[in-house]
């Protein structure tokens, strides 16, 4: 963990840096504006160091206070592609259940936090390469480079997240100057712009260096990603390739997937071989800011000292996402969403008090179900077998799961949390947002465009080999199995045609990702959201019917936020509203 305090110590001595540069001189009645530097004291390495460590603050998204605008988007990625409901109860944050239900307008705070945030990130950016641009040659050229590189490979990040929130964007670079910005209209290429972005930092950032800091092969990750993202499918082939063969974390790890997928989310096991982008996280720098602050709702509810965060019941897992779990006898996916019948759905404790008696589920599972979603019965990260009703607020309105990805283990409590403010659940993980699984699934999706069909099989079942390593799976305190976990891999025939595979790679990518911010955007982008999101509600409303009640998603208008009222009033006749608000 040496390097993670390293690259934490780095943000408080770059401000002690900067500040130590301003003294007392003749001109001292020249009173700067309140809260700008000098440009003496931004062209140097340190200063130039200390806007950098700004721009990789904003990747947590903390400027507003906002949930919305966290990192990992776990309102607009993941609920509202179905992996979870808003939870708790109605009345708890109800402008996320208008959210949840496609029923919010521009006005809503939400959006308008996130928009905020990402353009501060490229704000931040922005002045680092304008700082580096007026040095001079008072920096070392090939330092200079590498901090233009990590900048960009921000900014590339900040942009893409832009664009697939909102996709009607405002680009601009660092060469625009300030006064012109407000007037740049919403309709520039951004593709172009994170393309080059990327391409720079691919080009001149080094493999390794500090944990936490962006590299090359994190770049070319990236770049992968948004080539897929434009159906570029063999240019992504091309970048993905690389990044599999050759890439390395920042660390220097060979880039290489877990053998225990548990431990993707464990505080203790921070900048590990999966992690190829991540949110840095830290406590005891004195603001619960610094910590996965975004996520400090999403905790089973009221669980005291006997559970983790003791607060607050939201971000409950689906129904549809855990029946997506249930497997056939030979550990297959029911691919033909079969799962929803009656005779395939989990068994949950709906209705059933903690005192009372309850059978846990028998059927065959895949065992990432019970590393991903709390559930009756079942060990919760080393506190007790989760009690059900116990710890959830109201059950028929959020269903009878909690989160588990991202919770931390019970020996964590005040060692990998921050307890300085109302709740213990300020922990301190990194959010990985892209690791290597995530890579070899997008790999198989560009290998199934471009024909591949049999390299998409070897991606695919990768993954799903590494959660077939039975000694991984959740146990109970006998060391027996804690569900009957059951899980094979695919087999040619079942790759056997373009459609095949497809269905079985993006219900892969819904297994595998649930809940880490991926599923809306998957959905969008393949062209299935209308399809997928109003089969989920209908689906999910039999069960919750008040949280989804007038629920319904518009094809041609929700597969984008709308752009915020806030922007617009600010740059009236020039921001143009995405279609449909």
């Amino acid at each position: 963990m040496e390097t993670i305090y390293k690259s934490k110590k780095l943000v408080a001595l770059s401000i002690a840096l900067l500040m130590s540069g301003i003294s007392c001189s003749d001109e001292f009645l020249e009173v700067p504006p309140t809260n700008t530097l000098a440009e003496a004291q931004v062209t140097t390495v340190e200063g130039i160091e200390g806007l950098l460590i700004g721009a990789y603050s904003m990747l947590n998204g903390a400027l507003n206070g906002n949930r919305a605008a966290g990192p990992n988007h776990w309102i607009t990625g993941s609920i509202l592609g179905g992996d979870a409901n808003k939870g708790t109860d109605p009345g708890d944050y109800a402008a996320m259940a208008t959210i949840q239900r496609f029923q919010a307008d521009p006005t809503f705070a939400e959006f308008n936090a996130l928009w905020a945030a990402r353009y501060e990130g490229v704000s931040r950016c922005n002045a680092v390469l304008t700082a580096i641009a007026e040095s001079g040659d008072a920096i070392p050229a090939e330092k200079a480079t590498t901090m233009a590189a990590q900048a960009r490979m921000l900014r590339g990040h900040f942009y893409f997240d832009l664009k697939k929130h909102y996709n009607n964007i405002v680009v601009f670079d660092e060469t625009v100057p300030t006064v012109e910005i407000p007037e740049i209209p919403n309709n520039g290429d951004a593709w172009a712009q994170i393309e080059s972005d990327f391409q720079y930092a691919f080009d001149n950032l080094p493999e390794v260096t500090d944990a936490g800091r962006v590299n090359k092969w994190a770049a070319g990750a990236y770049m992968g990603k948004a080539k897929l993202y434009q159906e570029k499918y063999a240019e992504a082939i091309t970048w993905f390739d690389d990044v599999i063969a050759n890439g390395v974390t920042s660390n220097g790890l060979k880039y290489k997937l877990l053998d225990d997928f548990a431990e993707i989310f464990n505080a203790a096991n921070d900048n590990h071989a999966e992690a190829i982008m991540d949110v840095e996280s830290s406590n005891e720098t004195g603001s619960v800011n610094n910590s996965n602050w975004w996520d400090d709702l999403n905790y089973p509810y009221q669980t005291g000292t006997d559970g983790p965060g003791d607060c607050c019941g939201f971000f409950q897992p689906s129904f549809e996402l855990a029946n997506s779990y249930r497997v056939t006898g030979d550990g297959l996916p029911l691919l033909d969403k079969s799962y929803r019948n009656s005779a395939n759905e989990l068994e949950t404790d709906m209705g059933i008090l903690t005192s009372e008696p309850f059978t846990p589920d028998a059927g065959p599972v895949d065992p990432r179900l019970d590393h991903s979603i709390g559930r009756r019965s079942i060990p919760y990260l080393g506190w007790q077998p989760f009690p059900g009703s116990a710890w959830i607020r109201v059950q028929n309105y959020g269903g009878p799961y909690a989160p588990k990805k991202y919770v931390y283990y019970v020996n964590q409590d005040g060692v990998y949390t921050d307890a300085s403010s109302w709740t213990r659940g300020y922990a301190t993980m990194n959010y990985t947002i892209i690791r290597f699984a995530d890579v070899l699934l997008m790999a198989a999706e560009a290998e199934i465009e471009a024909g591949s069909l049999e390299q998409a099989r070897t991606y695919v079942n990768m993954v799903r080999a590494r959660a077939a390593k039975s000694e991984f799976w959740v146990k109970n305190d006998d060391g027996t199995n804690a569900a009957n976990y059951v899980i094979a891999e695919y087999s040619p025939a079942q790759f056997a045609s373009k459609a095949s595979a497809t269905q079985a790679l993006r219900f892969e990518r819904k297994l595998e990702l649930s809940g880490e911010g991926h599923r809306f955007f998957d959905l969008v982008r393949w062209g299935i959201a209308a399809e997928e999101i109003n089969s989920f509600i209908d689906y999910e409303k039999q069960y919750l019917s008040s949280a989804y009640e007038g629920g319904n998603f518009t094809e041609g208008t929700n597969e984008y936020l709308p752009i915020p009222q806030t922007q617009l009033d600010l740059q009236p006749g020039v921001l143009t509203q995405n279609p449909g608000y």
